[in-house]
């Protein structure tokens, strides 16, 4: 590694082990530049600001299955996660997308697929390897390091560089997966979604997505996807039954292997890479999907062609663990809902992004939180929003023992 760097001229650089973690950490440090880590994938820090020390993570990308406990590296992607564990009829409840880093989802909570069956990604986690803003390698469990292991799950990458996580997999035989297609009135087929969830069984996750032309792993118009989890298919189609006799609602029913329901980002020909349209909305965590959470939904997307409505059911073995176990907020939401339009010349002026702030306003005023993985900016002053205010305080009490000149603050930033 460097001996020295020029804070003006960045510097990629790519340790092949924890120890050479700890001296791209300690050269930061004492060169005083700014520090971004990558976890491997994708997400709003992955092509990281252009100054300082780029700290990329994806050589430490091994996976370890030892029965039910799997150890990762901390650059490592769930779809290389979920292929390894499909091997040996286990699985962790991970993110939506093969691509995404393990490290970065699971720190910001991680609500995917199974996370009315098996929870959050970060309540799998059993322990972690942390190099610290002082250079030390430290492992931290419930037993050791408690506190700084309780702020990792869900309070970001404020507290050090995780360079491998262990978790705790489930045996998984098999899954459903259901595709409703929606033709008819979504509002309908939510309300309908809304009901079912309240009492369903835990093996079901629903998510609801309609959104505009974009790529083929997210085909346009409004559909309601559904995994069970387990191998069984009558089951899933006798629970969708109110869906899938909705008017204008076409059921499709297979049985995939859980790999194969994480999307693949599709990938751009050639070194050049086109900058992304900006986002203009948000997300929250909502104790209730009400009748006019719907409304305003649905006529969010009318209202704007290059507009997106997601939303995920919660509930289940995520509102199991206790508020006060770990640093994600708001175990109490039933649903995680985000919406907003793509910032396209041509498609959206002034007027109209004016409109769609003003609409998302309206929005945001009911939910219980923000959700810290789907904002993609960093906004110092809406990281209050992101967790509750016990957690909060102890979160600032944690990052005050482990990391008191902010070395790590690329991020949702916890100030002291």
């Amino acid at each position: 590694m460097a001996d020295s760097i020029d804070a003006s001229e960045p510097r990629v650089l790519r340790p092949s082990s924890a120890e050479e973690v700890a001296e791209i950490v300690l050269l930061a440090t004492r060169e005083g530049v700014p520090l971004t880590v990558v976890a491997g994938g994708h997400g709003p820090w992955s092509h990281g600001p252009a100054d300082g020390i780029r700290l990329e993570l994806g050589a430490l990308s091994g996976i370890d299955v030892d029965g039910t406990t799997v150890r990762i590296g901390g650059g490592a992607v769930w779809g290389d996660v979920a292929t390894t564990l499909g091997a040996h009829g286990l699985a962790l409840s991970s993110g939506d997308t093969a691509s995404v880093g393990v490290g970065g989802l699971t720190l910001g909570g991680g609500i995917g697929w199974m996370v009315r069956a098996w929870g959050l990604a970060v309540d799998q986690l059993i322990g972690a390897q942390v190099v610290t803003a002082a250079g030390e390698l430290v492992e931290t469990s419930t037993d050791v390091h408690p506190e700084l292991f309780w702020a990792l799950r869900g309070g970001g990458g404020n507290f050090g560089v995780v360079t491998r996580f262990d978790f705790a997999a489930h045996p998984l035989p098999g899954i459903v997966f259901a595709e409703n297609v929606v033709d008819g009135d979504p509002a309908v087929v939510l309300r309908a979604a809304r009901d079912l969830l309240r009492d369903a069984p835990r093996e079901l996750t629903v998510t609801y997505m309609d959104v505009p032309p974009m790529d083929p792993s997210a085909p346009a118009g409004a559909r309601l996807s559904a995994v069970w989890a387990a191998p069984e298919p009558d089951r899933l189609r006798a629970v969708l039954e109110p869906i899938s006799a909705i008017d204008g609602v076409r059921t499709e029913i297979t049985s995939p292997a859980y790999r194969e329901i994480l999307l693949e980002m599709p990938q751009p020909e050639g070194e050049e890479q086109a900058e992304p349209p900006g986002f203009i909305g948000g997300n929250g965590l909502y104790a209730d999907l009400d009748d006019e959470l719907i409304e305003r939904l649905v006529a969010f997307r009318r209202a704007y062609p290059a507009s997106v409505v997601f939303l995920r059911s919660l509930g289940g073995a995520f509102g199991d663990v206790r508020q006060q176990d770990t640093a994600f907020p708001a175990r109490s939401a039933t649903w995680f809902v985000m919406a907003g339009a793509f910032d396209i010349p041509g498609m959206v002026d002034d007027a109209v992004r004016d409109a769609v702030v003003a609409d998302w306003a309206a929005l945001e005023t009911g939910r219980l939180a923000e959700y810290g993985n789907f904002a993609d900016t960093e906004r110092p002053h809406a990281v209050p929003g992101m967790f509750d205010a016990e957690a909060l305080a102890r979160l600032r009490q944690v990052k005050a023992a482990w990391d008191p000149r902010n070395l790590f603050r690329r991020n949702h930033n916890i100030l002291v």
